[in-house]
C-alpha cells in the first residue's frame, strides 16, 4: 500500500493524471490489490476507502498493531525485516498525526504537500 501511494503521488506532483496512471499500473507489472482494489488515490475506485475519505476498511492503527507484531516476532527470529520496520514507522507517524483511525491507504496523506 505504501509503495502504490507514494507512486501515485510522485505521479501526481510530475502531472500525470492519477486515473491515467492507475490504468498503466494496472495494466503492468505493478498490478497489485493495492492499486486495483484499494487505490489509496481518491476517486480512482469508487468503493474504496479512499473515495469516501478513508472511512471503514483496515484501520491505521490496526496496521500499526500488526506491523509490530511481525517487527517483533522477526527480531525474535533473528530475521531483519528492512522494509517491514520502515512500514511501521510510517504508520507510526500517520498514527502520531492523528490519522490512525483511518484506513491504512490514508497512508498517503503522509505524502501531502505541507
Amino acid at each position: 500500500m505504501i509503495g502504490v501511494a507514494e507512486a501515485m503521488k510522485l505521479g501526481e506532483t510530475l502531472g500525470i493524471n492519477p486515473t491515467k496512471l492507475a490504468s498503466i499500473v494496472n495494466t503492468s507489472t505493478g498490478r497489485c490489490w493495492s492499486s486495483d482494489t484499494c487505490n489509496p488515490y481518491p476517486g480512482i475506485v469508487e468503493t474504496a476507502p479512499a473515495s469516501r475519505g478513508y472511512s471503514g476498511g483496515f484501520g491505521a492503527d490496526l496496521m500499526l498493531k500488526d506491523l509490530g507484531l511481525a517487527v517483533d516476532a522477526a527480531r525474535g527470529a533473528k530475521q531483519p525485516v528492512f522494509m517491514g520496520a520502515l512500514a511501521q514507522q510510517l504508520y507510526q507517524s500517520m498514527s502520531q498525526q492523528g490519522l490512525g483511525g483511518l484506513d491504512f491507504s490514508g497512508i498517503i496523506k503522509l505524502y501531502a504537500k505541507h
